[in-house]
């Protein structure tokens, strides 16, 4: 049987039909805690807007509280949205988090906007989503503008600045580059930077872009070799038919996504259940299920050992996509930390190496 890889979790703060922010929130942090005890690696947070089902709007929020409530677990962004904001204002909030909590933030970077263009303009008001293609010269201008070493960025106008994110800095977050195609691939090689795959969403062209990663990586000081893991969607439970349930809400969710239908907050399994997809709809999920990983405990973690073989990963990070029933508590996350603990305990079965003796990256 192959090595257990590390387990991660990536949070996108799901609302449900008839939760407030509030509770959704409320739920994500009691999660962030379960993964620290259960010896989990990291925690990152995502960024999306104006979407009813989802809360992560502002990682370094999220970052912030989770890092108090959590004591040994790596805590970050999966990822930044780049676009959305000015480098010197995403140095500058790394920097004092990685203040709050020395050697365990992470700073994932993404070249998307998170949304619609029309947010994006509001999120940027001197520009558009064409800033993406600056991508590469941000990147750098933070981890100067972080760099503990005291480099910084000069800046010139009506004088010459020398600008840090932060006075004193000890210590520096771990930058790493999020993407589901060939080009941040290739910048986090050229740049020798850790790179993280979206497979939880972009399933095709897994392959192709770990392969360039690795080919054309760059040595750097800090990372001299490639680092990289992937995401997956993934559903325990008890048992085969409680966890196809389960799945049914965010799979719905995934199909009204891709059919450009209006979105909604996430439904309930009883929901789902009450109110039968259409043609388009069931069709989409049937593909999507095809790439999440649904089951009993000991059957997950065995396919999750095979998936981070194949592609040569000794990390994956999960999104928790279990889906709640009516009856369940709105302020808490029953499915979601039941996940985590079946799972993390299925690997800890079936290798000699748990989550929580991984060495952290």
């Amino acid at each position: 049987m192959s090595t257990s890889p590390a387990l991660s979790v990536l949070d996108l703060v799901p609302v449900r039909t008839g939760q407030t922010s509030a509770q959704a929130l409320t739920s994500s942090i009691a999660l962030a805690k379960a993964a620290d005890d259960l010896g989990f690696r990291r925690y990152w947070f995502a960024e999306h807007h104006n979407m009813p089902a989802v809360a992560s709007t502002s990682p370094p929020v999220l970052i912030a509280a989770a890092a108090t409530q959590t004591s040994r677990i790596r805590v970050g962004s999966g990822g930044v949205m780049l676009p959305n904001h000015a480098p010197l204002i995403v140095a500058e909030q790394f920097a004092a988090l990685e203040a709050l909590a020395p050697g365990r933030i992470d700073l994932g970077l993404g070249r998307a906007p998170g949304s619609d263009p029309v947010i994006t303009q509001l999120l940027r008001r001197t520009g558009t989503t064409s800033e993406a293609q600056q991508f590469p010269d941000h990147v750098q201008e933070i981890i100067r503008l972080m760099d503990a070493a005291g480099e910084s960025i000069r800046f010139t106008s009506g004088g010459t600045y020398d600008v840090h994110a932060t006075p004193e800095a000890d210590g520096s977050p771990t930058v790493w580059l999020l993407g589901s195609s060939d080009f941040s691939a290739q910048l986090a090689a050229q740049l020798g930077l850790p790179y993280v795959f979206a497979n939880h969403f972009a399933g095709d062209g897994v392959e192709r872009a770990m392969g360039l990663y690795r080919q054309q990586y760059q040595p750097s000081e800090r990372h001299p070799a490639p680092v990289s893991f992937l995401t997956a969607n993934v559903v325990v439970a008890p048992t085969q038919d409680e966890a196809e349930e389960r799945a049914l809400p965010q799979l719905r969710q995934f199909a009204r996504l891709r059919s450009n239908k209006p979105m909604r907050k996430i439904e309930t399994v009883d929901e789902v259940r009450a109110n039968p997809s259409d043609a388009l709809e069931d069709s989409l999920m049937q593909q999507n299920r095809q790439r999440w990983f649904v089951g009993e405990p000991a059957k997950v973690a065995d396919e999750l050992r095979a998936f981070a073989e194949k592609h040569g990963v000794d990390e994956v990070m999960i999104s928790a996509s279990s889906g709640a029933y009516d009856h369940e508590p709105l302020d808490e996350t029953p499915a979601r930390i039941q996940t985590l603990e079946l799972l993390a305990g299925a690997m800890a079965e079936g290798s000699a190496a748990s989550p929580a003796t991984t060495r952290p990256a």
